[in-house]
């Protein structure tokens, strides 16, 4: 049982999602305001130079000006910092200690393997070559391996005191070579030619740098020059040429423009306001719009926020773009946004939002009356054609309309102007033609794109599931006929009453098709899939197995919905097509039987899962579908017989507080049942049962023998 308490939790949840929908309305018409003031406080005035472009005349600087270029001091600061050399660090006598402590190890490892006598030559010269740091030739090898012990002793020590007199100086990484190549001037002359080898060859291998790059002192000392640069002062006379007509305006150049107020940016303070004011205005209107109109785009924060982010692309794309342009104005493709929105939610929406999206878009530019028209009136013709966008030719044709009506706006305003530029005229009308096209091509990617997303339905897909080759629907036929010729009827009924009380006529038709799809699992326990006469799967099961397996087919339809990937909106009429309804018949068998054993019985058992139906289309299939198969069952004897029988199902479903969720109306319910009604009767109406005929045969030869004696008779 729910505490009386409890509601409260839901209004301040209530609350909530309005609160963030106000917000996320409030943060779009900031976003709005910006995309309208950005252009106008960036605006610069006559002039719109820029550096790298062509100077237009000759710039004479008017009076005397003097100011601290930020170019040139730039650059001075540039030269001045390429100017400091790479700083070094001091000679470490670490890395010497211990380049000549790693000789001495080496040559140690090299008096042992002199010394080895079990080893052959051969042993001996390949153990030198994996000496760790020492790179020798075989022949010098050889020679170390040879020589007298006082020959190598003077070697050793003479390697030594080489290694250690050349890093005794500053030995940078790009000078080892040039230290290198000076090792030889620096071996006693005392040995011999091959004794010098050896040493030169042990000397140059633990030869390294010892002076190391100092990337922290060489930043400072940079950092130094570019601080010492003094800024640096620029000074025109009066009457002195800046840029002359012709030349490349460099940024040297475009800052003493600027400076010399040739370049200027005005902050329009009452443009900015009457932007404030126009934004204002319009998200006032869309909310109030919104909240009395009931419009189920803001009844889903995501559809709201994609639908805000949507517009803003648009906005934006179309303030950067379109300012100070003749041909993009024109071709820039804003009617998508209109057809995308009307497509999948509704004409309505699309075209208050397309109003709201082409007064901002053409706000304070120079042609803004003929350009806001242009994009309302074309648009609202492409969102007339393409309607539902049930077929890909709509799309084309909308495109082709849209270029129509925009060549229409555009020679309105321009030939009583007496514009002769007739190639102009036709670019512009090509520019409308590329727009519409381009327009409709975006639309069926973003109709795509958001329905993804969003998981809407679009009409191309209703289509396309439609189409009785579906393989879920194949699997439906071929598994239970049964439920599949009940559900084309009921789908049918469905469909006819939503086009008479205004809603989504194809969405119900299709969610029709689909939404016993899970009997086709179990297909022998649903009687439209029994043979007549043969005994029914129910008759020997407890109510709560059978009532189970019925309830069953709601969930057993949600998954063969995922696996051959129906969209959420399809699978919303298999959930709720039995609302949170009783399974009657096991219900009323659990009961009597319950009486026979003076047992209780829990009704949840016998309950659908829910949820109740949330919209009209799956609340009109909840009742095509009682309607249906009450008619099938009680097969009523006339008109009157048939009106009662539907009156109970809809007053049941209301009774059981099943379209509670929904909007239908009492007028739409009487509307229902009339179409039912006139549906129902003329699918279960009384046929005349025709009379079996007996007919009698003669084999063929009396027959002859017969016509042979009438002949012979005849005078």
């Amino acid at each position: 049982m729910i505490h009386p308490a409890s509601p409260e939790p839901g209004k301040r949840t209530w609350v909530s999602r309005s609160s963030a929908k106000i917000l996320l309305l409030v943060l779009t018409a900031l976003l709005s305001l910006g995309a309208i003031v950005w252009p106008i406080a960036t605006r610069q005035s006559q002039l719109a130079l820029k550096p790298g472009e062509v100077a237009p005349q000759d710039f004479q600087a008017a009076r005397e000006i003097t100011y601290a270029s930020q170019i040139l001091t730039q650059q001075q600061q540039d030269e001045a910092e390429r100017s400091v050399q790479p700083i070094f660090l001091t000679a470490d006598p670490a890395i010497t200690r211990k380049q000549i402590e790693t000789l001495r190890l080496a040559l140690k490892y090299i008096d042992s393997i002199r010394l080895d006598t079990h080893s052959s030559l051969r042993q001996k010269i390949a153990d030198l070559h994996a000496v760790e740091g020492v790179s020798l030739d075989d022949d010098i090898a050889a020679t170390i391996l040879e020589i007298p012990d006082s020959s190598w002793q003077t070697i050793q020590q003479e390697a030594v005191n080489v290694l250690e007199q050349s890093m005794r100086n500053s030995i940078r990484e790009d000078q080892i070579e040039d230290a290198r190549r000076r090792i030889p001037t620096q071996i006693s002359f005392t040995l011999s030619e091959d004794q010098a080898d050896i040493v030169a060859n042990l000397a140059s291998t633990f030869l390294t740098a010892n002076s190391l790059y100092s990337d922290e002192m060489t930043i400072a000392a940079r950092q130094r020059a570019r601080e010492s640069v003094q800024a640096i002062s620029k000074t025109y006379a009066a009457g002195e040429i800046i840029a002359r007509r012709g030349q490349i305006i460099t940024p040297a150049i475009f800052e003493a423009l600027d400076n010399a107020g040739f370049v200027r940016t005005e902050n329009k303070l009452e443009d900015s306001l009457a932007a404030l004011g126009l934004v204002a205005t319009l998200t006032g209107f869309v909310v109030l719009y919104f909240f009395r109109r009931n419009v189920p785009l803001f009844s889903d924060i995501r559809s709201l926020l994609l639908i805000a982010v949507f517009f803003l692309l648009f906005l934006f794309s179309a303030r950067a773009i379109i300012p100070n342009r003749t041909v993009i104005p024109y071709i820039f493709p804003l009617a998508a946004f209109g057809l995308t929105v009307a497509s999948l939610y509704s004409l309505e929406i699309g075209m208050v939002l397309t109003v709201i999206l082409s007064i901002l878009t053409a706000y304070g530019l120079p042609n803004a009356l003929d350009l806001t028209l242009y994009y309302i009136i074309s648009t609202f013709c492409g969102i007339l054609v393409l309607g539902k966008g049930r077929h890909i030719g709509s799309f084309f044709w909308s495109g082709i309309t849209i270029g129509l009506a925009g060549t229409t706006i555009m020679l309105a305003y321009r030939l009583p102007q007496g514009i002769t530029d007739w190639i102009g005229l036709a670019t512009l009308s090509g520019a409308a033609f590329i727009a519409g096209l381009a327009s409709a091509s975006l639309t069926l990617l973003f109709q795509f794109l958001i329905s993804q997303i969003l998981g809407l339905t679009t009409a191309l897909q209703l289509l396309d599931f439609s189409r009785p080759d579906h393989p879920l629907l194949q699997f439906i036929l071929h598994n239970a006929p049964g439920t599949y010729q009940h559900s084309l009827q009921v789908s049918n009924l469905a469909e006819q009453a939503a086009e008479a009380i205004g809603a989504d006529a194809m969405l119900t038709r299709v969610g029709g098709l689909y939404h016993d799809a899970g009997k086709a699992a179990n297909p022998l326990f649903f009687i439209e899939n029994q043979v007549k006469g043969k005994l029914d799967t129910h008759d020997n099961l407890d109510p709560t197995i059978s009532a189970a397996t019925i309830i069953r087919h709601v969930t057993d339809g949600v998954m063969l919905a995922k696996k051959y990937r129906l969209p959420p909106r399809l699978q919303d009429f298999m959930r709720e097509h039995h609302g949170t309804l009783l399974t009657r018949y096991q219900y009323a068998r659990a009961l009597e039987l319950a009486k026979q054993e003076n047992s209780v019985v829990d009704d949840k058992i016998f309950r659908y899962p829910g949820p109740r139906p949330r919209s009209k289309e799956t609340a009109l299939l909840m009742l095509a579908d009682g309607c249906e198969a009450r008619a099938r069952a009680e097969l009523p004897k006339d008109e009157e017989e048939l009106r009662v029988l539907v009156k109970k199902v809809i007053d049941y479903a209301q009774h059981e507080g099943q379209l509670d969720d929904t909007s239908l109306t009492l007028k739409d319910l009487m509307v229902i049942t009339n179409v039912f009604v006139n549906s129902l009767r003329n699918q279960y109406h009384p046929r005349i049962q025709y009379p079996e005929l007996e007919r009698k045969t003669r084999p063929a030869s009396e027959l002859a023998a017969a016509i042979r004696q009438s002949d012979e008779s005849k005078p």
